[in-house]
């Protein structure tokens, strides 16, 4: 994971997906009904691991990072403290972003019957263990 941590900081392209953040994805994916697309991203947009099909992963990444910026500004404004998420409704579904510690960004697509309760949960346990991950993988000494 600190390899694509790394490659994600020296590049402005995807990278191959961190093995240990796509078992999250996936484990996430079963356990959340309704869920029909994960990814992880840099806070500046660049993907780490994504499950997303139908779709390209970098202009949602690139898009996540732009919403992370406007609710990071608007939580500061109102004096809310740091960003936690944001979730979007659209007529065909959710789109759910979480902060995933300093450096990573979680998102979620869902369909319009998702448990908008049970995602959140989730998500936020989920966006705990990728913070956890990507925090050990930059402290790994030589690893990088």
């Amino acid at each position: 994971m600190r390899r694509a941590l790394r490659q994600f900081a020296g590049r402005r392209q995807s990278m191959t997906a961190a093995p240990e953040v796509l078992a999250e994805l996936q484990g996430l994916r079963v356990r959340v009904p309704h869920l029909t697309g994960a990814m992880v991203a840099s806070t500046d947009g660049l993907v780490i691991a994504h499950l997303v099909t139908g779709m390209e992963a970098d202009p949602v990444a690139a898009l996540t990072a732009a919403a992370l910026g406007v609710g990071s500004r608007l939580t500061d404004a109102v004096g809310h403290g740091g960003f936690r998420e944001l979730i979007v409704s659209g007529e065909g579904g959710y789109v759910a972003t979480y902060a995933a510690g300093n450096s990573c960004v979680l998102t979620l697509l869902a369909s319009a019957d998702a448990n908008v309760g049970r995602l959140n949960l989730e998500a936020r346990r989920t966006g705990a263990r990728i913070a956890e991950l990507a925090g050990a993988a930059l402290e790994r000494p030589g690893r990088l």
